[in-house]
Formats: structure tokens, C-alpha cells, sequence
């Protein structure tokens, strides 16, 4: 998968905003719950960090050693690093959409307990 399909069906989830808010290169995808889904725009090592359920990132990380990763400079029960090489691009869309799953569930049960 290339970093123009990643960015094309993140931006294509639905309330998405893309921004540069730690450096020049580092592209993150928010929704209005926040973070979804963070890579770098040089592209060089093909990897992204895509937040994830604690129990399934442990069972990615286990079916996927040399691909899925904890997070890289992320919290490592719930972000994965991703190497998008050598994975099922239909799997790596599945993890997106996890990740935004997630964080829109956050968002909706903030709202919740707010009102």
C-alpha cells in the first residue's frame, strides 16, 4: 500500500483532518475523538502507527512479528507501528479503520458521560 492510498482512505473515513502538529514530516490523521493514525510523509521505511485494542494488538503483534510492532514513540499498549511492506493491503485498512473506530468511541463516550 503507498502512502497516497493510506492518506486517500483515511481521508475518506469521515470527519478527518490532516495536519502536520509535531514536525514538517510527521503526517497525522485526526477525527474529533484525535489521533487515528500518524506516518511519516518521506515514506522511506513504509510505516505507520495506528492506535489498537490492547488484546488485539498483542494478537497482531504475535501473527505479524516482523510487520507490527508496539508503537514507536507511542504508548505501547495501545498504538501498533506498522510496516505497510510485506502486509495485506486489505489488512492494513482493517487496522485503520479499527484505530478510527476507536477513537471516535472515545470521543462518543466523553460526550456521554458529559451531558
Amino acid at each position: 500500500m503507498y502512502l497516497d492510498d493510506i492518506r486517500d482512505f483515511c481521508l475518506g473515513l469521515g470527519e478527518v483532518n490532516e495536519g502536520f502538529p509535531f514536525d514538517k514530516r510527521t503526517l497525522v490523521f485526526k477525527n474529533p475523538g484525535g489521533m487515528f493514525c500518524l506516518l511519516d510523509i518521506e515514506w522511506e521505511e513504509k510505516t505507520l502507527n495506528l492506535k489498537c485494542a490492547p488484546n488485539r494488538a498483542v494478537v497482531l503483534r504475535e501473527e505479524w512479528p516482523d510487520q507490527i510492532r508496539p508503537g514507536w514513540h507511542m504508548n505501547k499498549v495501545h498504538w501498533n507501528t506498522i510496516d505497510a511492506d510485506g502486509l495485506p493491503d486489505q489488512l492494513i485498512r482493517e487496522m485503520i479503520q479499527h484505530s478510527y473506530d476507536l477513537v471516535v468511541k472515545k470521543s462518543l463516550n466523553k460526550r456521554g458521560k458529559k451531558e
